[in-house]
């Protein structure tokens, strides 16, 4: 029997999928995992920015239009990578790749997405919002997308950037201004990239390699991440710490960054201790990545309660 090429497969998948499935292949292209991790940074920001509850339809707008900006940037991505993503396992169910939609259906979706999020976010929540998330777009799909990520080692580092916006965009909703502590909570979530992404690049690696992108996991060996890993580890948590003098955070914050951190670190060490041992860490680094998202998680709804439980420790 003659096996159909790639290009006859995804013809036939794209001409059968309903309406259904077109629904859910375009809700595939905004990567909702990656959403879902965005709007847990934007609210805890908003109300800790506010010392309250913001407006509710503040925080509708600036949610709804900060998850389309994402999913603007995540379709466009999916766009770029599409010759990337059929060599790996790990993306080799996305829609490009499956032929649930086409190229053209991709990229018309990416554009219209992004321009209704930055109406969302102009409109309901100001000028200011709207274009740090025209920031936020550009940094994932150009920066990263096309200029990084298949060229430097170093592409989550700077190229992660894009997903510290949404603190940015989420405390200029609240305020129309960009104060410090938003800017601590930026860096915070950019020291947090490497640590949450390279432990994933370690155990995808050969999906890496065979694709040709340089991530840090796919091209230097555990012991080499492991270290860059901990270093990073041990920034996040110093800056995490940073938003108790120079923010005005509380001691619901503060006890949880500390207890968070340790956590994280001691996971950290543990996975750095087994690649310097030469002992398989692929259970260590999935625990670090899973364990990346818990802390960020915990970090930022103890931000969100300290407004109402607990008084800052050093009064400005």
């Amino acid at each position: 029997m003659r096996t159909q090429d790639a290009p006859a497969v995804a013809a036939s998948v794209g001409g059968k999928t309903g309406w259904k499935g077109k629904a859910k292949a375009y809700l595939a292209l905004t990567k909702p995992r990656v959403i879902e991790l965005l709007l847990v940074t934007t609210l805890p920001t908003m109300i800790f920015a506010q010392r309250g509850f913001p407006d509710p339809l503040l925080v509708i707008a600036t949610l709804v239009g900060g998850s389309f900006a994402a999913g603007s940037a995540g379709a466009f991505n999916c766009y770029i990578d599409r010759d990337i993503d059929k060599l790996m396992k790990r993306t080799g169910k996305r829609p490009l790749v499956t032929g649930e939609l086409t190229d053209r259906e991709a990229l018309v979706f990416a554009w219209v997405l992004g321009a209704v999020a930055i109406a969302i976010l102009w409109f309901g929540a100001n000028p200011l919002a709207a274009w740090l998330g025209v920031a936020a777009i550009f940094l994932y799909v150009v920066v990263y997308s096309l200029i990084l990520k298949r060229r430097t080692s170093q592409n989550i580092v700077w190229g992660g950037a894009a997903g510290c916006m949404p603190v940015l965009i989420g405390w200029a909703a609240a305020t129309n201004t960009v104060e410090w502590p938003a800017v601590i909570l930026f860096m915070v979530i950019f020291l947090w990239t490497p640590p949450h992404y390279w432990p994933l690049s370690m155990r995808y690696s050969d999906d890496y390699q065979k694709a040709h992108v340089p991530m840090l996991g796919a091209v230097a060996g555990a012991k080499v991440v492991s270290v860059q890993i901990v270093l990073y580890a041990w920034a996040m948590v110093a800056c995490s710490l940073l938003l108790i003098p120079l923010g005005g955070a509380g001691w619901t914050y503060s006890i949880v960054a500390v207890l968070a951190g340790f956590w994280f670190l001691y996971e950290s060490h543990r996975l750095h201790r087994q690649a310097q041992l030469g002992t398989s860490t692929g259970k260590s680094a999935m625990k670090v990545f899973h364990g990346s998202i818990s802390y960020l998680t915990l970090l930022f709804l103890a931000l969100a309660v300290d407004p109402f439980i607990g008084s800052a420790l050093f009064q400005a």
